[in-house]
């Protein structure tokens, strides 16, 4: 391993924060809740609209090509089905991938808060516009417009980064991780119990306003949307310091992919590049492992959405507690290392698992790892960085995420259909020995 990199940027300790953390967390629960609500009525919401719009238009084309590579491959309809819900999850990510940059490098020259509320009453926008889909193209519509201005996770945490000193930087990433955890256990919860309402069984004519069986989900995460919204105005107070926002260029919307690439600190590109090949095995495990235990062990939609609760709250414990405490006896560069061994560990026992309890025993060396991971190269990458550019490479950090979340589910199920379960996870346990390799040329960052 290489020498220590001096500190970006001399750093004088803030003798009083801006915004506690507590305000930051909040901020992120409430928005994850409002946008995982969505997750369990994928298949629903599929079935909903190819009643509607038969196989004409946009939806009939998406599913027209969808079998087109499912027969190619030689495999069935229901390939095809995965393909095409595969296609619905990337479109999103795609647009997160495209925009994460862009408003992380917005609050860089005009302030967290004001980017925030942006991106929040954006987000607003396309929950109204879920509300009455009663079409598939509108539902699309409201897709985009939430994935254009999804820059909120990467705003928040770069507020994280402008309101803790170095020395505890990585630590309070933990709450970022937690938030992220706790949202995504609630959200597909407080979905699936919102499913059961439909506005059309008692006001049928609502139908023609595009009122839709799925119009409460959707009204559910418009109000956390707004209550957010509320939130921010009345608590969340600017974090970035007006001297660090002069003499900034206007912000355009770039190629991500030159943004990315344009990335001049060498540490900051091998920790994306560890975080990114690391997301790409995570991924392909969470996209997979509710297959795998339908298809080994039976599981039901219940049992799946207890196994995935578990995931969760173990990275919440993970997150919100373990990682703290071992980031005050160690770097984050050992914390890092652990938490990939634990990972690889993990997706090799749930490829190989034979029993149950094997499986819930790799997910609670998966989530340990992610724990210890998210954190970890988080807070490296904002220490490598200067002040002033927070938003812009911890943008560029999430939206190399995004971006394995575009193409992953779809490559993990074909690997799944074509190669057996077994093959995703030990593919992935390799992506995982490779992040760990490129994590020893990582450089220990100054405090």
């Amino acid at each position: 391993m290489s020498a220590p990199t001096p500190t970006p940027a001399a750093e004088a300790p803030a003798p009083k924060r801006p915004l506690s953390l507590g305000v930051i967390f909040l901020t992120l629960l409430i928005d994850l809740i409002g946008f995982s609500i969505i997750f369990p009525l994928g298949p629903d919401l599929v079935a909903y609209y190819l009643k509607i719009d038969g196989h004409s238009g946009v939806l009939g084309w998406l599913l027209a090509e969808s079998e087109t590579v499912a027969r190619a491959l030689g495999q069935s309809h229901a390939f095809a089905d995965v393909l095409f819900g595969g296609l619905l999850t990337s479109f999103y990510a795609i647009l997160q991938f495209v925009f994460s940059p862009f408003w992380g490098t917005l609050s860089d020259k005009r302030g967290r808060r004001p980017v925030l509320r942006m991106t929040v009453a954006g987000t607003a926008i396309g929950y109204v516009l879920w509300v009455v889909s009663g079409s598939f193209w509108l539902f699309l519509v409201s897709r985009i417009v939430s994935g254009a201005f999804s820059g909120n996770l990467s705003v928040a945490t770069a507020a994280v980064a402008d309101v803790t000193t170095r020395k505890e930087r990585s630590r309070a990433m933990g709450i970022v991780g937690a938030a992220f955890g706790l949202g995504l256990v609630t959200g597909p919860v407080v979905g699936a119990a919102c499913a059961q309402l439909n506005l059309l069984s008692a006001h049928p004519s609502l139908a023609r306003f595009g009122i839709n069986p799925y119009s409460v989900p959707a009204l559910v995460s418009l109000a956390f949307c707004i209550l957010n919204l509320l939130w921010v105005n009345r608590s969340f107070k600017e974090t970035l310091p007006e001297s660090a926002r002069q003499g900034k260029p206007e912000t355009r919307l770039r190629n991500p992919i030159k943004a990315i690439l344009g990335l001049s600190n060498p540490d900051v590109r091998r920790a994306n590049i560890v975080a990114f090949v690391y997301s790409i095995a995570f991924v392909a495990m969470e996209a997979s492992v509710t297959f795998l235990a339908a298809q080994r062990f039976h599981y039901s939609a219940g049992q799946n959405g207890m196994m995935l609760g578990f995931l969760g709250l173990c990275s919440i414990i993970t997150q919100g507690f373990i990682v703290r405490i071992l980031l005050k006896r160690a770097s984050e560069i050992p914390v890092l290392a652990g938490g990939l061994v634990a990972t690889a560990i993990g997706l090799l026992v749930l490829g190989l698992s034979a029993q149950p309890w094997m499986l819930y025993a790799g997910l609670a060396f998966v989530a340990t790892g992610s724990g210890l991971v998210n954190p970890s190269t988080t807070g490296l990458i904002s220490l490598y960085s200067t002040q002033d550019e927070q938003g812009r490479v911890l943008g560029i950090f999430r939206s190399l995420g995004s971006l394995a979340r575009a193409f992953t589910p779809m490559l993990a199920g074909a690997v799944f259909f074509v190669s057996g379960a077994t093959s995703v996870f030990v593919w992935s346990a390799v992506l995982t020995v490779l992040a760990l390799a490129l994590c020893a040329r990582l450089t220990k960052p100054a405090r």
